[in-house]
């Protein structure tokens, strides 16, 4: 079976890391098909994209054993990193769709940067977060510099990452770093339940906010207060927001087609 499963399902890309005898220990090979996954989504009529791995386990990082096989030379880590690591986090970063990370089991080291690089945190009562890099003399290399102070403010990113300590399900909520958590045994179910809905609400909203909050991360307040008038006028324009109105004048549903 394939090491990384896609599935398409009521406008949600079900992405699914499938090494569970690894803890889906991520490989070129495996950064490179869920950034292939990832990217062609839009396309494939997706409004969701969710990450997610198998086997009671988000990902144990880099696989060490075949990284160790292509090569552990200066030249082939600074490639390996920039081009099928790094360049995964910014696939996810860029892509315009919301993202989820389904997190059952541990997510950490570059699968805890993975898992932080999404917009949302769906995880299970057993997940497990650690920036464990300093445990191995080595320091985040997935953005969790950059993702990590983001979340959960800048003192408690540091002490996460220079002492490498795990951080329960029950933590990660309290402290921002999971938006929900749900019992082991209805994850799954709970996770398609939320992506569903959220893939039926109106995705040129879905996008301008993604692009204004991401945009507003590094511009002032009277960039970001602009940035908000522009998106809002197109938005205003759109059959979305006709759509929108009529059906609540109407007391029903909106159908939203993302026009």
């Amino acid at each position: 079976m394939a090491d990384v499963l896609t599935t398409d399902e009521a406008r949600v890309r079900w992405i699914t890391l499938n090494r569970p005898e690894t803890r889906n220990a991520l490989t070129t090979q495996v950064n490179d098909a869920v950034r292939a996954a990832i990217d062609s989504a839009p396309g494939a009529g997706a409004r969701v994209v969710v990450l997610t791995g198998a086997g009671g386990a988000f990902s144990s990082g880099l696989d060490l054993r075949v990284a160790a096989e292509e090569g552990m030379d200066p030249a082939t880590i600074e490639s390996r990193m920039r081009t099928h690591f790094h360049g995964l986090i910014r696939a996810v970063r860029a892509c315009p769709l919301p993202t989820i990370a389904v997190v059952d089991g541990p997510a950490a080291g570059f699968g805890c940067d993975l898992a932080l690089a999404c917009d949302l945190r769906l995880v299970s009562d057993r997940a497990r977060f650690g920036e464990i890099f300093v445990k191995r003399g080595l320091m985040p290399d997935g953005g969790g510099t950059w993702t990590l102070p983001r979340l959960i403010g800048l003192g408690r990113a540091l002490e996460l990452m220079l002492t490498g300590e795990l951080v329960d399900a029950a933590e990660a909520h309290r402290i921002g770093l999971a938006n929900r958590v749900f019992p082991a045994a209805q994850l799954e179910s709970a996770a398609w339940d939320f992506a569903r809905t959220l893939a039926a609400g109106p995705p040129l909203v879905h996008r301008a906010v993604k692009a204004a909050v991401e945009a507003a991360s590094h511009s002032t307040l009277d960039e970001a207060l602009e940035g908000e008038v522009r998106g809002q006028l197109k938005l205003l324009a759109s059959a979305d927001f006709q759509e929108g109105i009529v059906a609540f004048l109407e007391k029903r549903p909106p159908a939203f087609k993302g026009e």
